[in-house]
């Protein structure tokens, strides 16, 4: 009897560890968006960098879903535990729902800004050197995007289609003068519309501050905390800039934008909270130093 018991007692023991070790391994999966392009396929192999960095980084394995969420069913998932981790920028209201990691993943990339303009205009903008020559043309961008909202508190007069696609035709049509698009953008979305008489501007450049973070459910803090101190242990490292500056898509970019040749008009952003971390120069690209960058 007493063997039977001792038995039945190591067998329990035996089964309590492996279920406490299948939770273990499902709590340490990362469930992620699914990844269309080069620059979320960037996002989300710094979020392993940096997760490979922080003390429990040997727990923690990876998988994106199957399909792309919108910001807000992505944040419905975070609150329900069906997703771990989201990506997107940053406004108020999301630091307040969520739980955000303030590093800017992208350098704050997203807030340098170049213009597709019309084919054969470039000289009307030649003598852009501030915000009030800027002022003097009508911009388009998407009604409900975060940038719409900076370009209208500078007091740009914005033009603001529903639909990403129109505003191509509509540049073309003469309906606005310039259409801010961030540094990876441009050459790629004119490429692919060889029918529309269309080019880069090539000499003026917006930054304003923008921050694309992670987020992670509000009770999330130990996840929240791995990918704060990971991903500025990559960063003091040099891990994460060499990542960074190595994908063909930056790479492409800084060599295309020529960033340090170009008349900069610096921008407010009224979506970044007091807590954005805007005096760490670590964390943002700064384009007096692209110089010293072997791209």
């Amino acid at each position: 009897m007493f063997k039977n018991n001792a038995f039945i007692l190591s067998t329990v023991c035996v089964l309590l560890f492996l279920v406490g070790l299948l939770i273990n391994v499902q709590a340490s999966t990362i469930i992620h968006p699914k990844s269309n392009d080069p620059k979320e396929n960037l996002i989300a192999e710094i979020l392993k960098l940096a997760l490979s960095k922080s003390a429990n980084g040997d727990s923690y394995s990876f998988q994106p879903l199957p399909n792309a969420q919108t910001e807000g069913r992505s944040m419905e998932m975070l609150k329900e535990g069906s997703m771990s981790v989201m990506w997107a920028g940053t406004q108020i209201q999301y630091e307040q729902t969520l739980l955000p990691v303030r590093i800017p993943v992208l350098k704050g990339m997203l807030g340098h800004r170049i213009f597709i303009i019309r084919q054969g205009e470039e000289s009307r903008f030649s003598n852009i050197d501030s915000l009030s020559d800027l002022q003097r043309f009508p911009v388009g961008q998407g009604r409900f995007w975060g940038d719409t909202v900076v370009l209208q508190h500078a007091g740009l007069n914005v033009v603001t289609p529903v639909k990403y696609a129109s505003l191509f035709p509509m540049l073309e049509g003469g309906r606005f003068d310039l259409f801010p698009r961030a540094i990876h953008e441009p050459w790629s979305e004119v490429a692919a519309r060889p029918e529309l008489n269309l080019t880069i501007e090539p000499r003026v450049l917006l930054i304003y501050p923008f921050a694309m973070y992670y987020f992670v459910a509000p009770d999330n803090r130990a996840l929240a905390s791995d990918i704060q101190q990971g991903f500025m242990r990559a960063i003091e490292d040099g891990s994460y800039d060499q990542l960074f500056y190595a994908h063909p898509m930056i790479k492409d970019a800084l060599s295309f934008a020529r960033l340090d040749e170009r008349v900069v008009i610096r921008l407010e952003n009224p979506n970044m909270s007091a807590q954005t971390p805007l005096d760490d120069k670590r964390l943002w690209l700064n384009i007096e130093d692209m110089k010293e960058i072997n791209l």
